[in-house]
């Protein structure tokens, strides 16, 4: 490759507290222009590489760096913090650790006051980029008051304004509705065609593929896999760890099997365990973010809560752990009004597993973060001691009882964050976008193991995640404008292409071969219930 804007050689990096290597021999080049697809499972190294690309391993992160890395010819080693910013641009997991600004507009402008342009060249930066993100409208906004989606589009305009020749992209569909999600492929395209570098690190393969990236590179374990093109990784990659088109990923394991497997019954709904009453709010005096929800979620139900970013998915649920109070409506906690309620006694029945783990996770260690909620119910120490190793077994940490959260990946403090509700024993379990960060492995364990948990009575998922209301949601709750545009059951809610549109749902792979083998299931299916059907050649089409 002629004049390569990265070029790694052999690079490995170990954190400072870790007795293993994060990367170990990882050797790549890319070019301007390029897009390259960086794919791995959760804990797989794909964070690290990008913090040894941006300096901040070994500089904020501490530890052995090894090998060789020039960027655009120069080595990082010899650079500041401020003028590799200048360089790479990175976009973060977690938006909330990338804000800093209290509007969107100066939270835009951040970076190039801080590289000295002026004024005139700052205003036009900005009205540019907020303009190619679709998110003029938010100019004026509070950053506190915006949408986890909203929040991650914001973050990408403080490193778009920089205009920076090298573009790190961490997950970043991981908070953004579908019809958003197709649109920033497209412009990490756009980017890419206009001589920049980018490296999108995707667990969502089926998804990142609308961007055209030439070429893959997989990690697994802190080491180089795969690198080539996208043809051949689609054959090579794992779909227990990235989440590949359903065709290609049955045809990965889909061998061996014969006849269609019978749909799962869906349990009766009980008692309503939370209720929503014409509920109305608004965020100081900003516009109305719900405007006459009425829902109510039963014993025995997994409720999918879809919907535009910022269209009122997490405003709403927040309600029921006091969080906010309703301006006109009522919101009940298993019968109990959430206005004469402590937060405490809310606890005992809502469990609410945030969108960003950093609005969770605070103590020093993983044993301590899963103790607090318990010792604050009254537990005692040798209860909480007992229940450690199963949770940890559960959400996969075993072995990091004693880690600091913030040491572990995304992924792994998202899995920790729900670890730490879970260990409350709550009877519903409100979950803010949980497949943020992680693997297909991953996101399958933990939905069995909270399928498989006693005294667990309801599960809400506020998700842009189609596939997972697919597979486990008895009940679809699409939200648009703060208001509740359908309810019912996914095949019933989901099988219309208007509503879809309207929602900014794009139909996943999984989604249309559902439709197509509806008059035969008679309900949605998850992929691994849909494997039967590979042999009666109904899969025989391509992604």
């Amino acid at each position: 490759m002629t004049n390569p804007l990265l070029s790694i050689e052999q690079l490995g990096f170990r954190y400072r507290t870790a007795t293993q290597s994060a990367l170990q021999d990882v050797v790549f080049d890319a070019a301007a222009g390029e897009l390259l697809l960086v794919a791995g499972g959760s804990g797989s190294g794909k964070s690290t590489l990008l913090r040894c690309l941006n300096g901040l391993a070994p500089r904020s992160y501490r530890g052995e760096f090894t090998g060789r890395l020039q960027i655009m010819g120069q080595d990082p080693a010899s650079l500041n913090l401020a003028q590799l910013a200048q360089l790479t641009g990175t976009l973060l997991q977690d938006p909330e650790r990338q804000i800093v600004a209290s509007y969107v507009e100066r939270q835009a402008a951040f970076g190039p006051e801080n590289l000295g342009w002026s004024r005139e060249r700052i205003n036009t930066a900005v009205a540019t980029t907020l303009e190619r993100l679709g998110i003029t409208r938010l100019r004026q906004r509070e950053t506190h008051h915006l949408s986890g989606g909203e929040r991650q589009k914001v973050a990408l305009a403080g490193l778009l304004t920089m205009q920076p020749p090298i573009l790190l992209l961490d997950e970043p569909l991981a908070s953004l509705d579908p019809a958003s999600a197709r649109e920033a492929l497209a412009l990490f395209r756009e980017l890419a065609d206009e001589g920049r570098t980018v490296l999108l690190v995707e667990h969502r393969v089926e998804d990142a593929l609308a961007a055209d990236p030439q070429r893959a590179l997989f990690l697994a374990e802190g080491r180089q896999r795969y690198l080539g093109d996208i043809a051949g990784f689609l054959q090579f990659a794992d779909p227990r760890e990235v989440k590949l088109p359903v065709t290609i990923a049955l045809q990965h394991g889909g061998n061996g099997v014969s006849q269609p497997v019978p749909p799962r019954p869906r349990p009766s709904p009980g008692d309503p365990l939370l209720e929503f009453k014409d509920v109305h709010f608004a965020y100081g005096d900003g516009a109305p973010v719900l405007r006459g929800v009425s829902l109510t979620v039963r014993q025995g139900e997994v409720v999918a809560i879809l919907g535009p970013n910022g269209a009122g998915k997490s405003t709403l649920l927040r309600h029921t752990i006091g969080l906010h109070k309703t301006q006109r409506g009522l919101v009940c906690v298993a019968g109990q009004d959430v206005r004469r309620s402590t937060t405490a006694q809310l606890a005992h029945t809502v469990g609410y597993v945030f969108q960003s783990p950093s609005h969770m996770l605070f103590a020093s260690t993983v044993r301590e973060e899963l103790a607090f909620g318990p010792r604050n119910l009254g537990r005692n120490a040798a209860e909480i001691e007992a229940l450690l190793p199963d949770m940890l077994t559960q959400v996969g940490l075993d072995g990091f009882a004693d880690r600091a959260p913030f040491s572990l990946s995304f992924g792994q403090q998202k899995r920790l964050s729900i670890a730490a509700v879970l260990s409350m024993q709550p009877r519903v379990l409100v979950l803010d976008e949980p497949t943020a960060g992680q693997d297909y492995a991953n996101t399958i364990a933990l939905m069995h193991t909270i399928g498989a948990l006693r005294g667990l009575e309801a599960t809400v998922v506020i998700t842009h995640d189609l596939d997972l209301a697919i597979t486990y949601a008895t009940r679809v709750v699409l939200m648009r404008d703060g208001q509740i545009e359908a309810d019912g059951p996914p095949e019933q809610v989901l099988s219309d292409p208007a509503r879809l549109e309207r929602c900014r749902i794009i139909p996943s792979s999984l989604l249309q071969l559902n439709l197509q083998l509806l008059p035969r299931t008679g309900r949605f299916l998850g992929s691994a219930e849909l494997a039967p059907y590979l042999a009666e050649g109904y899969l025989s089409c391509g992604p």
